[in-house]
């Protein structure tokens, strides 16, 4: 089983599409997950001019890099999150936040994830990574106490909302890939159950497994990788690592940044922190799972240039062919 490593482009935006396809190929990546933000990957203008397409092909060409997936978590975040407020201002093209009139970013942020759709098929690739915001995520806390009804109702918003982009998706022979994620609509295992079960389990919506924001909300990320096993579009391997308690830390994060040690729990480099990545790469060899594998490097408190090789190695050493594949393919199968 053959699956390619690539490198998620989407914490490298800050430099040009080109020198961050020459270092990971430098590196020994297979490929890119390409992020639509910074100039890696601009939507509008792959719809819109002429060549755009081509010269991104050109790119990863030259540096003998392959790309199965782009990810657009930044418009998806916009096109259903309640409030709307100076933190999409921050991350949002200007043309999509307009005048910051709330349904007015979140009808153009959903435009933008149609034409998203309709950008990948082009691409040539037909999956696309992203969040989905939430109209109540804000409702977590559940004090004041949250009825039932707000609850549905806001996988009701859901489901109005992304039902008319994943029909986009689905003519352009696409599939949206939700990041399960704090703050999105599918936040851990039952949200996901609630979110599939809203859009009535279309096809068009599938999974991007991320178990970082799995292991320090404490549920198990092997479990949810076999139960969602045919919703599982694509793989994220990052790290997260739960710190020790001290009696003061706790794991809503206390409002500090990325990488304080007052926080109870952060990102961490691959390999050095609490995901089962053994688990989780016998069950996805288990589930047949062979698309790419990416690494997303959030590790505040490591060189991203010393750490994205060496996540590298780390998956390289985990993403093993299972010895019955290679046992079929030495001396063939019985059945």
């Amino acid at each position: 089983m053959s699956r390619p490593i690539t490198l998620f482009t989407g914490q490298w935006a800050d430099l040009p599409f080109e020198e961050v396809a020459r270092m990971a190929s430098e590196w020994g990546y297979d490929g890119l997950e390409i992020a639509c933000w910074g100039d890696h990957f601009e939507v509008d203008r792959a719809l819109t001019e002429e060549n755009y397409i081509r010269r991104k092909r050109e790119v990863l060409e030259k540096h003998n890099l392959g790309c199965w997936v782009l990810s657009n978590h930044l418009l998806g975040q916009a096109t259903c999150d309640y409030p709307i407020d100076e933190r999409h201002r921050n991350i949002l093209p200007p043309e999509v936040w307009g005048d910051g009139d709330p349904e007015g970013v979140r009808r153009r942020a959903a435009d933008r994830m149609r034409d998203t759709a309709r950008a990948a098929a082009e691409f040539g690739v037909d999956k696309v990574v992203g969040f989905t915001g939430s109209p109540i995520w804000y409702t977590v806390a559940m004090f004041p106490p949250t009825p039932d009804e707000m609850v549905q109702r806001g996988y009701q918003e859901f489901a109005d909302r992304w039902n008319p982009i994943l029909d986009v998706f689905d003519d352009c022979g696409v599939r949206f890939a939700l990041e399960v994620h704090p703050t999105e609509i599918a936040y851990d295992y039952w949200t996901t159950v609630r979110a599939l079960e809203a859009v009535g389990h279309r096809r068009a919506l599938g999974l991007n497994f991320d178990p970082s924001h799995y292991v320090w909300q404490g549920f198990d990320p092997v479990t949810f990788l076999w139960d969602f096993r045919d919703r599982i579009l694509h793989v994220d391997c990052k790290e997260a690592r739960v710190r020790s308690n001290d009696g003061r830390s706790g794991l809503l994060g206390s409002h500090l940044p990325w990488g304080d040690p007052r926080r109870g729990w952060d990102f961490v480099s691959t390999g050095h922190g609490h995901v089962p990545w053994e688990d989780c790469f016998r069950t996805l060899n288990a589930i047949g799972y062979d698309g790419p594998i990416s690494v997303e490097w959030e590790d505040a408190g490591m060189d991203r240039l010393r750490g994205a090789p060496e996540a590298l190695e780390f998956v390289r050493n985990l993403n093993f062919t299972p010895p019955s594949t290679a046992f079929d393919a030495a001396f063939g199968s019985e059945g």
